[in-house]
């Protein structure tokens, strides 16, 4: 792939070519010193991946993400130092499309330069067709057990903000389990659950392993293993299937959906790069259930629910804004 850095440190710069340098497959397409010379470079030549870091002169690693994804939308990696420290920052950058984050290797880091590569083959996983996936034969739900409602959402790149936004307009008496499948590496899921439960009305949490989604709470995939929901109504990490590299994968959540869930249920796919989650939403729709993709007017990359549409999974394409008042219709 071709890759582009965006570093002011010259150090920093020197890492990551070493780092890129062991994957004969990958090139360096450019180097900017600065956000401002990133989003010009972007307008001429957009590479496959650009490596971003934050904290820059003149503009720095969040502002130039928004532009570049405005403009010239491509694959953005945050590559930077300390990201304990700018937690909020990396999400504020997700927010507006990147679409993972990793700490800026050090020469000689054999297992920072590792980390990097890895996240950089999954991104590449991700931007490209991806493997196809066997369909899932729907199960039809049971005529005797209670019912229940769940409420479905995948989000990548631009999901963070987008998460915030439309649990900040759910309302604090919803009556439906919530549980979000987010690309977000594990070490920064705590910290994705806390801010997200800053804004909303409904308390936010990492789900574990062996718990059922309960009305009124909302749980977030929080591992770098796939999240499942299983026959007996609990949710359970796995690491199978190894075919889908992006982890937690949306697909695999809304297949086991499709089914487990023996009640009401409503799969929302948002903002997003490639097309994890569309089959997955589509499987739903021909289960029976209410299926939602988000517009492309309000997308930060209008990738995954654009799969859906294509595929005709979504039942509703509906602007961002509306999706938290179409769920409590749904579910009145």
């Amino acid at each position: 792939m071709r890759i582009a850095i965006a570093n002011d440190m010259p150090l920093a710069v020197e890492a990551l070519r070493r780092a890129l340098a062991r994957e004969p497959a990958h090139q360096i397409a450019w180097v900017a010193g600065n956000g401002a010379e990133a989003v010009a470079q972007c307008l001429s030549d957009v590479p496959d991946v650009l490596l971003m870091d934050l904290l820059m002169p003149e503009m720095d690693g969040v502002e130039a993400t928004r532009q570049i994804m405005a403009a010239t939308p491509c694959a953005i990696l945050i590559v930077t130092v300390d990201l304990d420290r700018n937690v909020h920052k990396v999400f504020e950058a997700m927010g507006h499309g990147a679409l993972d984050a990793v700490d800026t290797p050090v020469l000689g880091g054999e297992r920072e330069g590792a980390t990097l590569l890895r996240k950089i083959h999954n991104i590449g996983w991700l931007i490209g067709q991806g493997e196809a996936r066997g369909k899932v034969r729907p199960r039809p739900p049971a005529n005797q057990e209670p019912k229940q409602r769940l409420v479905a959402i995948g989000a990548s790149a631009g999901g963070p903000a987008s998460l915030a936004l439309l649990l900040r307009l759910l309302p604090k008496d919803f009556n439906a389990a919530v549980v979000l499948v987010q690309h977000v590496d594990a070490v920064f899921a705590e910290g994705m659950a806390q801010w997200l439960g800053s804004e909303s009305n409904l308390p936010v949490r990492l789900a574990r392993d062996g718990e059922s989604p309960q009305p009124g709470l909302v749980l977030l995939a929080g591992t770098n293993d796939h999240m499942r929901l299983l026959s007996d109504g609990t949710l359970a990490y796995t690491a199978e299937p190894c075919s889908h590299v992006y982890r937690p994968s949306i697909d695999v959540f809304f297949d086991s959906v499709v089914e487990h869930w023996r009640g009401e249920a409503i799969g929302v796919l948002l903002t997003g790069m490639g097309n994890d989650g569309a089959l997955g939403l589509k499987h739903m729709r021909e289960r029976g259930f209410l299926t939602i993709a988000q517009d492309q007017a309000s997308c930060a990359v209008y990738g995954m629910p654009k799969a859906a549409a294509a595929m005709d999974a979504a039942v509703e394409i509906l602007a961002l804004e509306r999706i938290a008042q179409r769920l409590v219709e749904a579910l009145a």
